[in-house]
């Protein structure tokens, strides 16, 4: 029943997206904060102990309280239950606003909100961005945002959800992305740092996670793109990047609408530590970290550019339905 359960939780999130600050989320922080509080003495081995804690603990939850409503209750409760999970770690609402007012304000020639609007997202200095470099930076910071919130969570979620697991696999997924890049945070603010060895282990084990979904989301947007670009720009190009799951996406994103991606990266804005800002962006909102690369071939970005990746995500969306949706008749029928 995954296709019902993402459908619904879909929806609802559009209907009703999940507020910024919000009880969960607090409870995912605090959890992070106490597993590396408690189980990081800085050996390699504590930094895996706290990694897996924080990751596999609710993972493995979200995957028992599934198979026990699926036992006493039957599948249809069971199947809320992950509808209730996948409206916490899955959605476009928890990012499409800053892509949107940013879009608006670029297609009313106001190109000083633009690059305050995307200041305040990423928390980087965007004051001397010219028009096209605003849309480039928007694309990237977009393109990854919709893989981490939509298309990596349903990825994990359809593997695990086929073995059984109910929605362990979106937790693993959301769970993996979130510490690495909380706690990374925590040590930039000296407010209780995470060690070397819990970083390490956090940024090896999101490679890991990630390394799948980020492939299944470049293939996807070579099917729904230019596929004949995509895939050779992600065979040839997406090595320029410093991060190879990201490297991938971006790589086949450049391909799929001819767009120019990569180059001199935006530097983090001076925000007070520990600060509400700070926090807010850093901890709940989603910072997507990019290193300066050298540019993929491709037409310079465009306002235009800006539809077109709206309309690759959404043909993905549609794309992933269709699938799921034969998937579930042919199990059905099977």
């Amino acid at each position: 029943m995954s296709f019902f359960a993402i459908l619904l939780a879909l929806l609802i999130e559009q209907v009703r997206p999940l507020a910024r600050h919000n009880p969960i989320h607090a409870g995912l922080r605090a959890w992070a904060r106490w597993t590396s509080r408690n189980f990081d003495a800085g050996k390699p081995h504590h930094g895996w102990i706290a990694w897996s804690l924080a990751v596999l603990g609710p993972a493995l939850a979200a995957a028992a309280v599934h198979g026990l409503l699926d036992y006493f209750l039957g599948w249809p409760v069971a199947m809320l239950w992950s509808v209730v999970v996948l409206y916490v770690t899955l959605g476009f609402r928890q990012f499409s606003h800053h892509f949107t007012s940013i879009r608006d304000a670029l297609e009313a020639g106001d190109e000083a909100r633009a690059r305050e609007l995307l200041a305040q997202w990423q928390q980087v200095e965007a004051a001397a961005l010219p028009r096209s470099e605003i849309v480039r930076h928007v694309i990237e910071y977009s393109v990854l945002a919709a893989h981490r919130h939509v298309f990596g969570v349903l990825a994990w979620f359809s593997v695990l959800a086929a073995l059984g697991l109910g929605p362990a696999g979106a937790v693993l997924y959301r769970m993996a992305e979130f510490v690495t890049r909380y706690w990374r945070w925590r040590s930039r603010t000296h407010n209780q740092p995470a060690s070397e060895a819990l970083d390490w282990a956090a940024i090896r084990a999101w490679g890991a996670v990630d390394w799948l979904p980020a492939r299944v989301t470049a293939l996807s947007f070579a099917v729904v793109g230019s596929f004949e670009e995509a895939i050779d720009s992600w065979r040839h190009h997406a090595q320029r990047f410093p991060s190879d799951n990201d490297g991938v996406i971006l790589a086949a994103t450049s391909g799929a609408v001819n767009v120019r991606l990569g180059g001199e990266s935006l530097r983090s804005a001076a925000v007070a530590p520990g600060s509400a800002q700070a926090f807010s962006t850093a901890a709940a909102g989603g910072v997507t970290e990019l290193e300066a690369t050298e540019s993929t071939p491709g037409r310079e970005a465009e306002i235009g550019h800006l539809r077109s990746i709206v309309g690759l995500v959404w043909r993905t969306v549609v794309l992933w339905m269709v699938l799921l949706a034969l998937l579930t008749l042919a199990r059905l029928l099977g």
